[in-house]
């Protein structure tokens, strides 16, 4: 290779900059996402840098008379600890489940989910998170029982209301 190429080269590389790092302040992220309750959906994320917050629509109609559920929501999450690949972040969610219960009757679930989030950018600008925490659910104000298991909205298993522990995953793709 000649001097030339050389320089030129080099100057082409130093011009260019070092490539964005996962999390970069600014970027807007779509794809999916559950919250620890399992309702989730189709979802969009903003990154501000020292947090990420965003948003989910659900709809699930399984056809055939079967009562459909729908689902919205929002999570915020502020990251304790990130390096260019992944971060920790403390925050949570808040999901409305819309559903039909087993008498026929049309509910509201409500849940409030404080936890932990952990995402891994697989490349510069693909995460995958994983959550845990607490689940606290209410539906229509009935009343609240303390149960053992996940609260399930997304197939529109919701019969129970309660607290529980649960884990939820999401799939984001950033552009910058």
């Amino acid at each position: 290779m000649s001097k030339t190429s050389l320089f030129a080269a080099m100057i082409l590389v130093g011009a260019v900059g070092a490539a964005e790092a996962g999390g970069s302040p600014g970027t807007i992220g779509v794809g999916a996402e559950y919250l620890l309750s399992g309702a989730g959906g189709a979802s969009l994320n903003y990154d501000a840098g020292d947090f990420h917050t965003g948003g989910f629509l659900g709809f699930f109609d399984p056809g055939e008379g079967a009562p459909s559920v729908t689902e919205i929501g929002g999570r915020f999450y502020y990251h304790l600890h990130q390096t260019t690949d992944a971060d920790f972040s403390v925050g949570g969610g808040l999901g409305i489940v819309s559903f039909e219960d087993m008498a026929g009757d049309r509910q509201t679930g409500i849940f409030v989910e404080p936890g932990v989030q952990i995402r891994v950018f697989l490349a510069a600008n693909v995460a995958l998170s994983a959550s845990t925490g607490v689940v606290l659910g209410v539906s229509d104000a009935d009343g609240v029982a303390v149960t053992g298991g996940v609260i399930g909205g997304g197939v529109g298993s919701l019969g129970a209301i309660g607290l529980s522990v649960g884990g939820g995953v999401g799939l984001h793709y950033y552009f910058f």
